[in-house]
């Protein structure tokens, strides 16, 4: 089914997307704060799965994959949605929601360090402005001014979210070379079923059954991170990758961070300081100037 919009409808709908995102970082702190990392991305999953299983079937994108998708339905399930959800609700047990997605969204400077290196990709002079850009960003977070280096649990956050963004990097760099039959859209429930089932096995073998302390809040928290979050921002990125170019996308998603760290000081009275304002400019701006750098091929 043909679910491409107009480019007003598809701008705004983009938009949705970015600000359910950064708030999701804001949303993920307060669930970890109560529920174990494993368990909450376990029952963010089932809540997406449900959803998704509404979402797909009513608008006809509900298929049984072929045999030669089934490699990037693993990809997406594994290196995105169990590692880096997995290792992002973790990190942010000790990290700030704020500090946490400026270390999440360096993904496309590993993804760009990745093809330069496997020499996949060449790395121009724009290119190479900008993976130095963000690579100053992160140099700044994580500075002893920034983040406590006595703390070990501290670093050990900082390291699980970054570690986080390798996972997804690897992650898109070989949904690049997949040969789609499906499109990602028809694949989405089926990457999302093999995530909840891993979560929820390793959870239960690791973690046990949780001793969760339920309340309307904490629902409330879940149903925002699963459906809203998860799956319909998911289903709303699909359909605005139809209707907008790749370049408006990949410059458009350089707002989530910006979200985030608003959200977080909004909702979580996280402190903006220096550090964090100057390393998000330079991520940011990094992760702007490659995609710039990217256009020509994407055109």
């Amino acid at each position: 089914m043909d679910q491409s919009l107009s480019p007003a409808k598809a701008a705004a709908l983009f938009i949705v997307v970015v600000l359910a995102w950064g708030i999701n970082w804001s949303v993920t702190k307060s669930l970890v704060e109560a529920v174990p990392p494993l368990w909450t991305a376990s029952i963010r999953s089932w809540v997406a799965l449900v959803a998704l299983l509404v979402i797909l079937r009513a608008s006809g994108n509900l298929i049984i994959p072929r045999i030669a998708d089934v490699p990037v339905v693993l990809s997406v399930a594994l290196l995105h949605m169990t590692f880096f959800s997995t290792l992002v609700a973790a990190g942010l047990r000790y990290l700030p929601a704020s500090k946490g997605i400026v270390l999440g969204y360096t993904t496309p400077l590993w993804v760009a360090l990745a093809a330069g290196a496997a020499r996949t990709e060449r790395l121009g002079a724009l290119k190479l402005v900008g993976v130095a850009s963000g690579l100053a960003g992160l140099c700044v977070i994580l500075n002893p001014a920034s983040l406590d280096w006595s703390n070990l649990h501290v670093i050990a956050g900082a390291g699980m979210i970054i570690l986080a963004a390798i996972c997804w990097a690897a992650n898109i760099i070989y949904i690049r070379s997949h040969r789609w039959i499906a499109t990602p859209l028809q694949l989405l429930l089926w990457q999302v079923l093999v995530a909840t089932l891993v979560l929820t096995i390793t959870a239960l073998v690791t973690e046990g059954v949780p001793t969760v302390t339920w309340s309307p809040h904490l629902v409330l928290l879940f149903l925002y991170s699963g459906f809203i979050g998860t799956a319909l921002a998911y289903w709303a990125m699909s359909v605005v990758n139809k209707s907008l170019p790749a370049l408006t996308t990949s410059l458009g998603t350089t707002g989530t961070p910006i979200v985030g760290i608003l959200t977080a000081a909004l909702l979580l009275g996280e402190p903006i300081d220096l550090s964090l304002a100057i390393a998000a400019a330079l991520i940011v701006g990094g992760i702007a100037l490659s995609s710039l750098a990217d256009a020509p091929a994407r055109a």
